[in-house]
């Protein structure tokens, strides 16, 4: 007769429990927000990036010290030319040298607007990556500071990391990739200000 209560206990605790884990389970989901409800701050981050972007270029115009003009820069365009060279990347190698690594672009592009719209898209898919690894660890009305952190992190990732390959593998100056690198990190801040601007509550 004693085992009857035993059971009888055992049994709730087991109910308990199970939905103990249902409740948690709940809540995880009920405490993360899905991509797509940050529709807002990913576009309007976007927004201030391109600004950002564009007063740096055109008003500071620090990155103009990122190329240099090549010596004899007409006969070695008109030397090129000859060549018929189509457009593409390429590299030299040789003892005598002078080594180097070239992109070629299709004759005639000096227009930069298909640039602009890919580098709109390319901050709005960045975007999307901040708003998923910040909306899989936060929830609705989460504080600005764990926002910024969250977000702001993922978008200096995504602006600047990826830069330093080029001078690792290809000899681009490192000068010219911190440079860029801290465009990125303004780039990541404007991000991160912007979703925890406009977190949802």
């Amino acid at each position: 007769m004693g085992l009857a209560p035993m059971k009888g206990a055992s049994l709730a605790g087991a109910l308990v429990k199970a939905e103990g884990h249902a409740a948690d389970s709940k809540t995880s989901e009920v405490f993360m927000v899905p991509v797509t409800d940050l529709w807002l701050p990913i576009l309007v981050s976007a927004v201030f990036v391109f600004v950002a972007s564009s007063i740096i270029h055109m008003v500071f115009k620090y990155h103009h010290a990122d190329w240099k003009r090549l010596p004899s820069h007409d006969d070695v365009q008109e030397a090129m030319r000859r060549f018929a060279v189509a457009p593409g990347d390429y590299h030299a190698r040789s003892d005598k040298g002078p080594n180097f690594i070239i992109t070629i672009f299709p004759p005639g592009q000096s227009g930069m607007g298909k640039n602009l719209v890919m580098w709109v898209l390319y901050s709005i898919l960045i975007g999307v990556f901040a708003g998923y690894v910040a909306g899989e660890a936060l929830g609705p009305g989460a504080r600005y500071p764990r926002v910024f952190q969250f977000a702001g992190t993922v978008a200096f990732c995504g602006y600047s990391l990826a830069l330093m390959p080029q001078s690792i593998w290809y000899n681009r100056k490192w000068s010219t990739t911190l440079v860029s690198m801290f465009d990125g990190l303004i780039y990541g801040l404007l991000t991160a200000g912007t979703f925890g601007w406009l977190w949802p509550k």
